[in-house]
């Protein structure tokens, strides 16, 4: 189990809390008691008595466990920030670009085991989800969900279709794509709209690039989902490396708050805000 924010989040809020809750059942006590004892010093005599006085590590306790509180609350069960470190999903989502992603809308787990105490919805197909890689669960992935448990899928390499129980998913050829910053090595590729759900979404491939994946068809199995990068042919997903098992969901991307890309310029102020379909 790697020591990841989550875990460092839950020794701080674990550890200032007892540090608290030591202070108000036993050690505040001590303090006003020995304070009692003190002598009464004459008003215009300075006196070295700190009997009284709050130590440091128990004031900090008492003013940042209700911080690590709040945010461990709302990083576990509710919202949790990440960055967009590769292509794999262009022209969707940029190198660069600072996602919030919906952890409830799944389930509510528990942090650091991730066990599921509440069962709300399940992916739809299209969804773009954050997930546990499955070959190291320590790292998170980012790709679409396109295959629901109980699927048939074949993805087909020669036109870049993607078929569901048998029917091809429709796409609109746009255009050539032109990249930007960190993604200007895309420019070239051939920019496509499919229509996997609503609203349609966007796709690069290159038309003459062949794969070696293993996963190019299968049967999704119960309780799994099949899930593709928007990148097609620059993206390691289920066609490579299998199914996402349903308990190593970490939720639903939902909104671009920031993109920093040195390569253009830093910030992409047309990016802030932008909601991800």
């Amino acid at each position: 189990m790697s020591l990841d924010l989550a875990i460092i989040l839950v020794i701080l809020t674990i550890v200032s809390g007892l540090i608290w809750l030591l202070d108000v059942l036993f050690l505040a006590r001590r303090r006003v008691a020995n304070r009692n004892k003190l002598p009464v010093a004459h008003p215009f005599e300075k006196t070295s008595f700190k009997a009284d006085e709050i130590p440091l590590v128990i004031e900090l306790s008492r003013s940042l466990f209700p911080i690590f509180f709040i945010v461990l609350c709302l990083r576990s069960f509710l919202i949790e920030p990440f960055r967009i470190p590769s292509g794999s999903m262009m022209p969707t989502l940029l190198i660069g670009d600072f996602i919030l992603v919906n952890k409830f809308i799944y389930g509510i787990r528990l942090p650091v085991i991730h066990t599921k105490i509440i069962s709300l919805d399940s992916p739809e197909r299209g969804d773009v989800v954050v997930f546990r890689y499955p070959e190291d669960p320590s790292l998170p992935f980012i790709k679409r969900v396109v295959g629901l448990p109980g699927d048939h899928l074949v993805y087909h390499v020669i036109n870049k279709t993607l078929y569901i129980n048998g029917e091809p998913v429709e796409q609109d050829i746009i255009g050539v794509y032109q990249g930007v910053g960190a993604g200007s090595n895309m420019t070239g590729a051939e920019s496509r709209t499919e229509y996997l759900s609503e609203p349609p979404h966007s796709l690069l491939v290159f038309p003459r690039q062949t794969t070696t994946a293993k996963y190019q068809e299968m049967t999704v199995p119960q309780g799994h989902y099949f899930v593709l990068g928007d990148n097609r042919d620059n993206s390691r997903d289920s066609r490579y490396w299998g199914t996402v098992p349903e308990e190593y969901l970490i939720g639903k991307a939902f909104l671009i708050w920031m993109n920093w890309d040195l390569q253009n310029g830093g910030i992409s102020w047309q990016r802030l805000g932008t909601s991800i379909q």
